[in-house]
């Protein structure tokens, strides 16, 4: 489950994510609009995990995220900025496709492990609501032999850019609105 606060950011998340996607080669220029999240739960409750797809100058992208309490020791250059959080106080965002928390969440979904989170609403510290996702992230077999769950290891493919669907035995699709897109592949 996870737990979303009724909270104020700042920056928020859409200030945040444009600012360092300025400056990584490949990321397009031009507004960003944002089309949906999803996220996973982490097993020791200690880091958020959410990905963002969202477009930029004609160019689909997906942008894992984590949410830290504290800094993460050698990833300086993962990292994508600090936010204040007005109910957990300062949150350190990294780049999750850099992140091991994110990156064993996505193992697990692509060895069907692990499905995304639900989304709980808490306004201090009880829950007031539950919120439906805005995308819906799956699993399923694809290219590169049979997924007979014998064997859990492999490549992690977790593309920022989505241009072309990553192959793999094991993938994931999200899908909102209209549309969809494989987002993670597992070699």
């Amino acid at each position: 489950m996870a737990i979303i606060y009724r909270a104020t950011l700042t920056p928020n998340k859409p200030t945040l994510i444009s600012a360092w996607l300025d400056t990584r080669p490949g990321s397009g220029q031009g507004p960003d609009e944002v089309l949906g999240t999803y996220r996973f739960d982490d097993p020791e409750g200690e880091v958020g995990v959410e990905a963002f797809l969202l477009r930029r100058g004609g160019r689909l992208l997906h942008l894992p995220l984590t949410y830290r309490g504290a800094p993460l020791d050698g990833h300086d250059s993962d990292l994508v900025g600090t936010v204040e959080h007005s109910v957990l106080g300062k949150r350190w965002v990294y780049d999750g496709t850099a992140d091991e928390v994110a990156l064993a969440c996505f193992r697990r979904a692509l060895n069907g492990e692990q499905e995304q989170a639900e989304l709980e609403v808490w306004e201090g510290d009880r829950p007031v609501e539950r919120r439906a996702q805005q995308v819906v992230v799956t699993r399923e077999n694809g290219t590169g032999g049979d997924d007979t769950g014998a064997s859990r290891g492999g490549e992690l493919l977790l593309p920022h850019v989505l241009d072309d669907a990553p192959e793999g035995r094991s993938r994931l699709r999200a899908r909102w609105a209209d549309q969809q897109a494989v987002v993670a592949a597992l070699v």
